[in-house]
């Protein structure tokens, strides 16, 4: 509710400020309007937890060597449905100072680099087989590229056959790598990287870890200063 009123009132104060600033009111009724503070809270996402998303990519590569990479590109590089089925073949054939790296254009049309490491390159390799270009990841029946509505399909039935009972969608699976980053104590900043995301308050919005007291930083400067 908070956010909504929020966002109404920055409309209006909007209003009233070019309102003055054309000379149509002799003041400004909202300049002194408070707005009301905004407390972000963990993200509603049902992501996967460790061995959850380990489950996932181990079935994954078992049921089609496509759905192994979907799983990978999802789960590991945190890669947006969208972004998922566009990748093609010549977008991950680059090697940038001894890392194969892909490239893509993410969301907002932003062009973004990433490595990719051994066992995703793997797991790439066994779905391009003999192919040397086109669209990466192929429907199993028609070999046709897949679009994010067959992302959505996939990963469900992935999510079916490796026993996981609640349900998982592709966002799922990108939430999961960002969340398991965190949770295996990447730093914020790394993590936003990974993410791609504008706001390093939006990557920390995914911070399972916050209420974590054993990983408090009160205990670094304990023992930096005081641990003696």
């Amino acid at each position: 509710m908070d956010s909504s009123v929020t966002t109404m009132m920055h409309g209006v104060r909007g209003f009233f400020r070019f309102a003055h600033i054309d000379g149509l009111i002799p003041a400004d009724p909202a300049v002194y309007a408070r707005l009301p503070r905004l407390h972000r809270d963990e993200s509603r996402t049902q992501g996967l937890d460790r061995l959850g998303l380990i489950k996932f990519l181990q079935v994954a590569p078992t049921i089609t060597v496509h759905r192994g990479a979907l799983a990978y590109l999802l789960g590991i590089n945190a890669l947006r449905s969208s972004e998922v089925a566009a990748v093609r073949i010549e977008d991950y054939a680059t090697t940038l100072r001894g890392h194969r790296v892909l490239r893509l254009v993410g969301k907002g049309n932003k062009p973004a680099t990433m490595p990719i490491t051994v066992p995703v390159l793997r797991v790439l390799e066994a779905c391009r087989g003999e192919r040397t270009e086109g669209r990466l990841i192929l429907r199993p029946n028609s070999k046709n590229p897949i679009d994010r509505r067959d992302c959505y399909r996939m990963v469900v039935r992935i999510a079916k056959a490796a026993g996981i009972p609640r349900h998982i969608s592709p966002h799922s699976l990108r939430h999961a790598a960002i969340t398991n980053a965190l949770d295996a104590g990447v730093p914020l900043r790394d993590a936003q990287i990974l993410a791609r995301h504008a706001d390093p308050r939006t990557t920390e919005h995914y911070d399972r870890a916050r209420g974590n007291l054993d990983r408090h930083g009160v205990h670094f400067p304990t023992a930096y200063v005081a641990g003696v």
